[in-house]
């Protein structure tokens, strides 16, 4: 199993930090964002893992990540995303010949969890499995719609929807079968010029071969100044702990 890392795009929603580096390279309390899906991925045991990059910032990341051995990571590679808005799935196929046809553990750089994925990481057979996360905002997300008369089954995905058939979300991680490629090239540009991988996820469940998993634990995508600050407050507290308690009370 290999894992990518998904950290391109402009990250407009954070502009003005983002006009000096890239989104993922901001800081979560006390580590750059993306250490914290790498911490993911090492922790899954997967330690040969690919950073897709893109934007004027990519350059940036050889010099914080280097070859990655500090993390654990035995090897580490980078590819460029020409088109920075061109979306989740673009970024994905960018990274085939390093798939070189296996498996895939995918998550998007701007999450940070403190699930433990290993156990799914391990029992993975084929298809897809996307971890999904109740959230207080659905609208926000592409959200499960599950089957009426079996409600494990995911029937569909939508992209933000304005009425949310349910509160699970997919999250940023995903583990693909080698068909995810040839999966990709047969998604057609949303209505805002991306490659959707809510559509790849749909395709899956569409060809009878998708599975879900609740991600446990604490999650959140760091895409935004509130998402940002609540996971630097959340690994504030979780790194140093109750003794300073009294100290990190300026967070709330």
């Amino acid at each position: 199993m290999k894992g990518i890392i998904l950290a391109g795009g402009l990250g407009t929603r954070l502009y003005p930090l983002t006009h000096a580096t890239n989104k993922h390279l901001l800081p979560v309390f006390d580590k750059p964002m993306i250490y914290y899906p790498i911490r993911t991925l090492v922790r899954a045991g997967i330690r040969d893992i690919m950073v897709v990059v893109s934007g004027p910032h990519s350059g940036d990341f050889i010099r914080v990540l280097k070859n990655g051995k500090e993390f654990g990571i035995k090897h580490l590679e980078y590819a460029y995303q020409d088109a920075p808005d061109g979306g989740i799935a673009d970024a994905l196929v960018k990274a085939e010949s390093f798939a070189d046809n296996q498996p895939v553990t995918v998550i998007l750089g701007d999450n940070c969890t403190d699930a433990n994925i290993g156990k799914e990481v391990r029992s993975f057979k084929g298809g897809a499995l996307v971890f999904l996360k109740k959230v207080d905002d659905p609208n926000r997300f592409g959200i499960a719609e599950f089957d009426k008369k079996d409600s494990s089954k995911v029937i569909g995905i939508v992209e933000k929807p304005k009425k949310p058939k349910s509160n699970f979300a997919q999250t940023g991680v995903y583990i693909y079968d080698n068909k995810v490629f040839n999966y990709i090239k047969k998604i057609k540009p949303s209505a805002r010029g991306q490659l959707e991988i809510t559509d790849l996820n749909n395709i899956y469940i569409n060809a009878k071969k998708f599975n879900w998993a609740e991600l446990k634990g604490f999650w959140s995508d760091a895409g935004t100044f509130e998402s940002l600050y609540k996971t630097s407050v959340y690994w504030a507290r979780k790194i140093l702990g109750k003794r300073n308690e009294r100290n990190l009370t300026r967070f709330d």
